[in-house]
């Protein structure tokens, strides 16, 4: 290749994977390119332990930096899932893109906010809102809350003279083992990833109980009366407050199936599909009452 990156899994199986179309954009570019990489390498429900640890790096200082400038670090607690593991990552990406600054200010504001009293962690987390009500309040802030909003402005300004971006786009272009991939051959690689998954049916029912928890009971309703009536559901594309059904108002919602546009109308007993201008039902799913 002209630009010398290598196309070959490395030993560990473990490459950091950049789209060629983006690979000579801009530094912001490149970092969302790794984001979207590892985005999309979650979705097919590879695990941290298999996805290149570089790839990681990037990923979460760039977590870190979009949490910071939207709420300071209150906003990166509030989002991290699990802050042991994730400042680690940012910890060893900080230092290895040469954000030597940086590093120093994320060791001491994890410091700070750790030594934090629960009273003073649950003050300086809500500080926002305080501020949002009370614009110039504050005379009565405890001390460490004043230090980590002292930390969070030390943040902003340091970005002037050391930029995470920047830093974040140089080192993922010089990574060693770097993949640099088309869309068809990235969607291969990931692929090809998974197939290595020793209990990939197990993840796979794990998530899509997670997901069915997760789903709307509107969205069940409906993709069980799709079933019913064998259509395949497209989207869901509102929700209805004020339709009028036999003169009755109730919530009906709409949605578009491989065969058109259709409703979704439920009582206690029952939830039917029906034809917007017919009015035909098109399937019914009866509700099973549960014992308090």
């Amino acid at each position: 290749m002209s630009n010398g990156l290598s196309t070959t899994l490395p030993a560990t199986g473990y490459a950091t994977v950049l789209p060629r179309e983006l690979i000579n954009g801009s530094d912001a570019e490149v970092v969302d390119a790794n984001v979207e990489v590892v985005n999309a390498m979650y979705a097919e429900l590879l695990d941290i332990e298999e996805i290149s640890p570089n790839a990681l790096r990037s990923y979460y200082v760039d977590f870190y930096l979009t949490q910071s400038l939207g709420g300071g670090f209150a906003q990166y607690v509030f989002t991290a899932p699990d802050r042991e593991d994730i400042d680690a990552y940012i910890r060893a990406g900080l230092e290895s893109m040469g954000a030597s600054a940086h590093l120093d200010l994320f060791n001491r504001t994890v410091a700070a906010f750790d030594a934090l009293s629960e009273e003073d962690a649950d003050a300086y987390l809500d500080r926002d809102a305080d501020l949002d009500a009370d614009p110039e309040g504050g005379a009565d802030v405890p001390d460490g809350v004043r230090q980590m909003e002292e930390l969070d402005a030390e943040f902003e300004t340091l970005l002037e003279t050391e930029d995470l971006v920047a830093l974040n786009a140089a080192w993922l272009r010089g990574q060693p083992d770097l993949l640099v991939l088309d869309d068809g051959e990235l969607d291969r690689h990931i692929a090809e990833r998974v197939s290595r998954i020793p209990n990939l049916a197990e993840r796979q029912a794990e998530a899509a109980e997670d997901d069915l928890l997760d789903t709307p009971e509107f969205e069940i309703i409906i993709r069980e009366l799709c079933d019913v009536a064998g259509h395949t559901l497209l989207k869901i594309t509102m929700g209805d407050p004020n339709y009028d059904h036999d003169g009755q108002t109730t919530l009906a919602w709409h949605f578009t199936t491989d065969q058109g546009d259709f409703l979704m109308l439920d009582d206690e007993q029952e939830a039917v599909m029906i034809h917007p201008d017919t009015k035909e039902i098109l399937a019914a799913v009866e509700f099973e009452v549960e014992d308090d």
